[in-house]
């Protein structure tokens, strides 16, 4: 049983890491979206600044739950789209862009500003994946599990003295 435990877990850290994966590259492109539709509403619609900044954010992480919702998180989600789901999501990305620029300001005053927007970067990744797996996407009573856990009885550490 031992083995089936090692085995299991094993599995789980190898489908968190490729969900991060996951995340990672729909963050990439997500971000050459947020730039390619800021520079379109500068340049083509005439916005200021910050209407700009704010259609671009929110075309990107619209963007974002679409594609984490049918890839990433699929099994999660059920490939469905919700508006709970999506106002879950765009405000996991608000927290997570506190969170980043918390982390530049701050260690902008202790390090070179490059390399505290690169760590602000890996918090932001670091806090919108764990709000995104486990507060948006979370798995919902009811729904099948990838990796059952043992049945009640089987494992002899979960038995209770009678």
């Amino acid at each position: 049983m031992d083995a089936i435990t090692r085995l299991a877990a094993a599995l789980k850290q190898r489908v968190m890491l490729m969900k991060a994966a996951s995340f990672a590259l729909i963050g990439l492109i997500n971000t050459l979206i947020d730039l390619g539709v800021f520079l379109s509403a500068r340049n083509v619609l005439g916005l200021a600044l910050v209407p700009a900044n704010v259609l671009a954010w929110l075309v990107a992480v619209s963007f974002s739950y679409v594609m984490n919702s049918f890839t990433t998180f699929a099994t999660e989600s059920g490939r469905k789209l919700s508006w709970r789901a999506y106002g879950a999501f765009v405000a996991s990305g608000l927290v997570g862009v506190t969170a980043s620029t918390t982390t530049l300001v701050l260690l902008s005053y202790v390090i070179p500003e490059l390399a505290a927007k690169l760590a602000a970067i890996g918090v932001s990744f670091l806090v919108n994946f764990s709000l995104s797996h486990f507060v948006v996407f979370r798995k919902r009573p009811g729904k099948i599990s990838v990796i059952p856990e043992p049945a009640e009885g089987r494992n002899p550490e979960s038995r209770s003295e009678r």
